[in-house]
């Protein structure tokens, strides 16, 4: 299947986007409540580390910096690839002329009165979206929240956060999903390497985005939120091609009748029939998730875990309970708690004592001792019959060693020799994982509710530390797993993988 293609005009505005020399905010303001205010905090604040530059009426200095009264009157050696306006509807077009006249490829928009203001607005899209067509300039936006790029250190947008780095591109027609999925990688850990607010979708769509991203080095996974689509032939042939090439996980908006008039209004999407775009995103390869939980779930594990060869699960836990909440997990997907084969069962013999369940889930019933459970992970991992391990109870030990931490006999009576031991346990458990799942190319999943009762404790922190994904429920755990296996299945039997 062919490479996704762009236009050489759209490929450099968005690498000009994305990689900017220089940035300049049109409409910089004093007023800390102001969007020209804001996005030059948050570029300031991130470290870019390109030329930063200002425009407004006053000229005057906003955060240090001393503005032009115009982009015309900017430093005539100032380098500047990309420029975020912040700027009324009626005044974008000629500062998108002097941009373009400047050099400058790619313009952001972060102001509303386009298409989700009514004919009159979309009128001014129409036009807005021909002059730079002509100009040659590519423009993000109408009505969006910003642009991210944590490998330029860059964040050009009008509300927080800034994420950490890492293998996840966000495309979203709401900036605000902008800020959720960004939320959840500043939470789990597992960062972003481009995200994007395509606001109403004017020139650039979000498809065009997922193309550049696959493109992208520092990119492994696509996720995107969407509300409705335009060309529905040209979107299935495109994101077939980009599939191929990448996970791409979407997070569909406006399944319902009220999602559809709440989609309208609010970036002028015209929803699509939901069973149709559901059909066509199996058909193309991309993985449709339910819910935007879902999606950061499923993207933050491509990001960071193999694709199983296969749908066999093995689960290894502290405890029973657990393991049978996760099987019925498993038995509402097409992942398989697969059969123990006999001489796994004899090789876990050596490892736990008699009382262990002897089936799977494979219960330790609290006989692990200091070595076991890195290796069952290597034991499980690097046998032929199982494709991918959920490890159940991270984090038990450090929860009790918090206690005594925190308790009135700590560091006596042996407390602080043993909790050291419980969080130096932990941490290797969640180390032991990650080396396996490099090593045999399985993934090894984690989950806890820990992640959330308890982001300090020792096991989820250091998976947070590595970058590394740690759910807080199997249940969770399973349907991101179910979406990998599935990809996999996909692409593979299409020679894509």
């Amino acid at each position: 299947m062919n490479q996704p293609t762009l236009s050489s005009e759209t490929s450099a505005g968005l690498d000009a986007l994305f990689n900017p020399r220089g940035v300049v905010v049109v409409g910089a303001s004093t007023h800390p409540g102001k969007f020209g205010f804001v996005s030059l905090h948050n570029i300031l604040t991130a470290g870019f580390a390109g030329g930063v530059y200002a425009t407004n009426r006053e000229g005057s200095e906003v955060l240090g910096i001393q503005c032009a009264t115009s982009i015309e009157d900017l430093p005539a050696d100032a380098v500047i690839d990309m420029a975020f306006l912040c700027t009324p509807a009626a005044a974008n077009p000629d500062i998108v002329r002097s941009c373009a006249a400047r050099g400058i490829k790619a313009v952001f928009i972060a102001g509303g009165g386009y298409g989700e203001a009514g004919e009159e607005g979309l009128q001014r899209q129409r036009e807005l979206v021909e002059l730079a067509d002509g100009l040659g300039i590519t423009v993000v936006g109408p009505n969006g929240q910003g642009v991210v790029s944590p490998p330029a250190q860059l964040c050009a947008q009008i509300v927080a956060p800034y994420p950490p780095r890492g293998g996840i591109a966000v495309a979203s027609q709401s900036g605000n999903f902008v800020s959720t999925f960004m939320n959840y990688a500043s939470v789990t850990g597992v960062g972003i390497s481009r995200a994007v607010s395509a606001g109403n979708a004017a020139m650039t769509s979000v498809v065009d985005l997922l193309e550049w991203f696959a493109t992208d080095d520092e990119t492994k996974v696509l996720l995107a939120y969407m509300e409705g689509i335009d060309d529905g032939r040209e979107f299935f042939e495109r994101v077939s091609r980009i599939a191929a090439t990448k996970p791409v996980v979407v997070v569909k908006g406006g399944a319902s009748a009220e999602g559809q008039r709440a989609a309208a209004s609010h970036t002028g999407s015209l929803a699509s029939d939901d069973k149709v775009f559901d059909g066509m995103a199996r058909q193309a390869g991309i993985v449709r998730a339910s819910s935007i939980e879902e999606g950061f779930d499923t993207a933050a594990l491509f990001a960071t875990q193999p694709l199983p060869p296969g749908p066999n699960v093995a689960v290894l836990t502290s405890v029973g309970g657990w393991g049978v909440v996760t099987s019925d997990a498993l038995a509402q997907t097409q992942l398989t708690l697969v059969d123990m084969p006999t001489d796994l069962v004899d090789a876990i013999d050596e490892k736990l004592p008699p009382r262990w369940s002897r089936n799977n889930p494979i219960d330790m019933a609290g006989g692990e001792t200091r070595e076991t459970v890195p290796e069952l992970l290597d034991l499980l991992a690097n046998h032929n019959s199982i494709d991918a391990i959920m490890y159940l109870g991270l984090g038990i030990q450090s929860n009790q060693a918090a206690m005594m931490r925190g308790g009135p006999y700590y560091p006596d009576h042996g407390l602080e020799r043993i909790v050291s031991f419980h969080e130096r346990q932990d941490a290797r458990y969640a180390q032991a994982g990650a080396e396996v799942a490099a090593s045999t190319g399985k993934p090894v999943v984690f989950a806890t509710e820990l992640a959330v009762a308890d982001p300090t404790n020792a096991g989820p922190a250091e998976l947070r530390e590595q970058g590394q994904l740690c759910f807080d429920s199997a249940g969770r755990a399973v349907r991101a797993l179910d979406h990998l296996r599935w990809y996999a299945q996909h692409h593979r039997a299409r020679g894509h993988l």
